[in-house]
């Protein structure tokens, strides 16, 4: 048991608590402690009788049985890996930063999933960082079953052909990777590929409540070389600290 508390506890802060939450809220359903029917996002539930705690339960919950077992395990496993290695990775020393990413994601997920009556979120969600994930490591060569080998931008579709045939369906999966998208064009292939607008910052009231664990200025990449020459030209060709960047695909 201590060896399992030791792993437990290296996992990642954020990763952690979701991972958990992920087991915790299941279990519940399963035990019969609260009715899995409290645990669905059901727009009119939500909506017209105030329910508001369904789009928390719903991001947690799976129906674990003898159909789904496997899926959920499966899920769960990807939750562990790409959400730990995104917040050790790309995140690293930025929790307040990962966190506004699983707000964004989660956010935009309970948007449409109300709109499609999407009563589950789990899966769009672990999507939605697996393909944050290949995308910002999107030269890596990943293994997937059968020792398969490729390169990690194309896994989140992979993953989406494996699920349809173990869960036969891809919508889940298909809302995951397009919010995961919108997420990276908006932070960082639109301002830092495109030079255009940043329309993605993270809230100053997470940076209070979840301060980053080393100097710098905080957020991500190198600007385009136009920008840092006007920033340069600004400031009397004196150079400008843009803080620790992350270039899209370093390891």
């Amino acid at each position: 048991m201590s060896d399992l508390g030791d792993w437990f506890r290296s996992i990642p802060l954020i990763t952690r608590y979701w991972f958990a939450g992920s087991i915790a809220v299941p279990l519940i359903g399963k035990l019969g402690l609260v009715s899995p029917v409290y645990l669905f996002l059901w727009p009119d539930a939500f909506i017209s009788r105030f329910q508001i705690w369904r789009p928390i339960t719903a991001t947690f919950f799976f129906p674990v049985g003898p159909g789904t077992g496997f899926l959920y395990l499966v899920n769960l496993y990807f939750l562990y890996q790409y959400s730990s290695r995104l917040e050790t990775g790309a995140f690293d020393g930025r929790p307040a930063d990962y966190m506004f990413m699983l707000l964004f994601n989660w956010i935009c997920i309970v948007i449409t999933g109300l709109a499609m009556d999407m009563q589950l979120l789990m899966i769009p969600l672990i999507m939605s960082v697996l393909y944050v994930w290949a995308q910002l490591n999107r030269d890596m060569i990943v293994s997937f079953w059968f020792g398969t080998r490729f390169k990690a931008c194309y896994l989140p579709w992979v993953i989406l052909g494996f699920n349809y045939i173990i869960g036969g369906s891809v919508i889940n999966e298909l809302i995951g990777n397009l919010v995961g998208h919108l997420y990276f064009f908006l932070m960082f292939k639109y301002p830092m590929d495109l030079g255009g607008r940043n329309f993605l910052s993270t809230p100053r009231f997470l940076y209070r409540w979840l301060p980053n664990r080393r100097g710098g200025v905080s957020g991500f990449g190198v600007p385009p070389a136009s920008m840092r020459r006007a920033a340069e030209d600004q400031q009397g060709g004196g150079r400008h600290n843009w803080g620790q960047g992350f270039r899209l695909g370093d390891q």
